[in-house]
């Protein structure tokens, strides 16, 4: 719903629900109201989008962040960065060396990736608009392709990341604001939902926005995307190259002082509600650059010596499949010091906030488990670093449920854990087989089309197998542990049909990106009452 009369009707429907139902002599009930508005209509009035206008469409991808944006191209992070203008960040695929870029952008178009990729997944976060998976753009060094059409870098490309659309020159955009009447619509919904809504937030100021928002904690906070800005990554990397237990333990201790301040300001934004941090889990190789750049400077015998350390780091942690690789807890059992390092920062900065006033309600998360033993001796190494720091501190230690090996293990995995998180995006590509990134791109529209699958399962979550695991896991975990606390913290947790699903299985919360919050407290409302009228 992206024009102008379509919007405007939604804000005048929900305009009249709220007023039916808040009249002194109501004609509705708010449960009533609730129900005339849908999540996709609440979306489309939180959202910029294009004027109604006959414009051409050059390309289609993935909507992967909903609204519009306009800018002059630009295919690089660091030519973002000297923009003088609005650009969009035209890219293959984002990776961690591009943030400081796509921080800039007021748009990110990628040529490959899918709704989990990295580029759709940060831009959901920040709320910036996102179209992924446009396989009919070519890149060169000064200039794109589209469909034979040939667009230079600094013309103007108009993107729509709700529907995916990308238009060449700039279109107007319009902005419905907020009106009053939402936030009583959401407040209604907050007296009526049973499910708790948490975001997923990585940064003070993704924390602010998720708690403006109406979020009750943090359900994840990826620590690994506080390494990422011009600052920090250097310094991984040379906990990385470290040729001694020395540097590395040198390297570590730098880190944990930047992210001992990265914690203490997103404490400080959610004080008094939870939340759960996730230790690292992407792979090494994520904070090296491209192995494929280096050995191309290689070929030209372009490398310095610090190029060459990174080459052959490159080389040592590259692997075949990644995903399913060395990262998560696996990581921890090779590289002690990293769990370690981040569990003291955590402790520090709890200790900060504690003296000044603060109450942070912390939960320790450890990602990718797929045993019993296995999270009980990372748990007993992280306890430890826990037990002996000065300041007295109680921490909640929980984990991640991510492979179908976990979900038919919980009853094992839950005598360790105080808590469990369903991470469904890699429970989905582990549950099909599919690799998220490259499966939306190339056969996820084929299949659709010939009706092999119903719907995307990384947009909305697979009923016959995933939510079955979903089940599965926490029914074994609560058999080992009946009060265990358990959430979904996937980019489900912000889809209204996932998270009516997702409801039915026992779960506590859902979490969700900063600016889907409003929709999941709607969704959230909306499927109690339909628990309550099949009642």
């Amino acid at each position: 719903m992206n024009s102008v009369e379509s919007r405007s009707e939604i804000a005048a429907a929900i305009k009249e629900a709220v007023s039916l139902a808040s009249n002194p002599t109501p004609s509705i009930s708010k449960e009533e109201a609730l129900m005339r508005v849908s999540p996709t209509q609440l979306e489309a009035v939180l959202h910029t989008s294009f004027e109604p206008s006959t414009h051409h469409v050059l390309t289609c991808g993935l909507g992967a962040s909903p609204g519009a944006a306009v800018g002059k191209i630009v295919l690089s992070a660091d030519e973002a960065m000297m923009a003088t203008e609005d650009v969009i960040l035209v890219r293959e695929e984002t990776n961690p060396a591009d943030v400081h870029g796509m921080q800039i952008a007021v748009g990110i178009l990628t040529t490959r990736g899918g709704l989990a990729s990295h580029a759709a997944v940060v831009a959901r976060g920040w709320g910036k608009p996102a179209v992924c998976g446009a396989e009919n753009i070519e890149l060169a060094d000064d200039h794109i392709i589209i469909n034979g059409e040939r667009i230079d870098v600094g013309e103007t490309l108009s993107i729509d990341g709700t529907s995916g659309e990308v238009m060449r020159g700039a279109i107007q955009t319009t902005h419905v604001e907020p009106i009053p009447e939402i936030e009583v619509l959401l407040q209604w919904a907050d007296e009526i939902r049973e499910l708790a809504i948490r975001a997923n937030a990585d940064t003070a100021t993704e924390a602010k926005v998720a708690r403006d928002n109406g979020a009750e904690g943090i359900g994840l906070c990826r620590t690994e995307h506080m390494f990422l800005d011009e600052q920090r990554l250097p310094i991984i990397r040379r906990m990385i190259l470290a040729s001694t237990a020395e540097k590395e333990t040198e390297a570590l201790q730098e880190l944990r002082e930047s992210q001992h301040n990265d914690f203490i300001e997103i404490l400080e934004e959610m004080d008094r509600l939870p939340v759960t941090v996730r230790l690292l889990d992407p792979p090494l190789h994520e904070f090296l650059p491209e192995i494929e750049d280096l050995l191309e400077a290689a070929a030209e015998q372009a490398l310095d010596q610090e190029q060459q350390d990174l080459l052959e780091a490159a080389r040592r942690w590259n692997e075949r499949n990644p995903m399913i690789g060395t990262r998560g807890v696996r990581l921890a059992w090779l590289k002690p010091g990293l769990y370690e390092m981040q569990t003291l920062a955590l402790l520090d900065a709890i200790a900060d906030r504690t003296a000044n006033g603060g109450t942070p309600l912390v939960e320790i998360m450890i990602p990718l488990t797929v045993s019993g033993e296995e999270l009980a001796g990372i748990r007993r190494r992280i306890q430890a670093t826990i037990d002996n720091h000065p300041s007295e501190i109680v921490i909640k230690i929980g984990t991640m449920i991510e492979t179908p090996r976990a979900a038919l293990t919980a009853n094992q995995i839950a005598e360790h854990a105080d808590f469990f998180s369903f991470g469904t995006n890699d429970l989905t590509q582990l549950t099909f087989g599919f690799s998220r990134d490259d499966v939306e791109s190339s056969i996820m529209g084929l299949y659709l089309e010939q009706e092999l699958l119903q719907h995307n399962p990384f947009q909305q979550v697979d009923t016959e197998a995933v939510t079955e695991l979903v089940k599965l896991g926490i029914e074994r975990g609560r058999r080992t542990k009946p009060d265990l606390p358990i959430g979904v913290c996937g980019e489900h947790g912000g889809d209204p049909v996932s998270i009516g699903v997702l409801a039915g299985t026992g779960i506590d919360y859902v979490s969700c990106s900063p600016p889907r919050i409003p929709v999941a407290r709607l969704a959230a409302a909306q499927t109690a009452i339909t628990q309550s009228i099949e009642n």
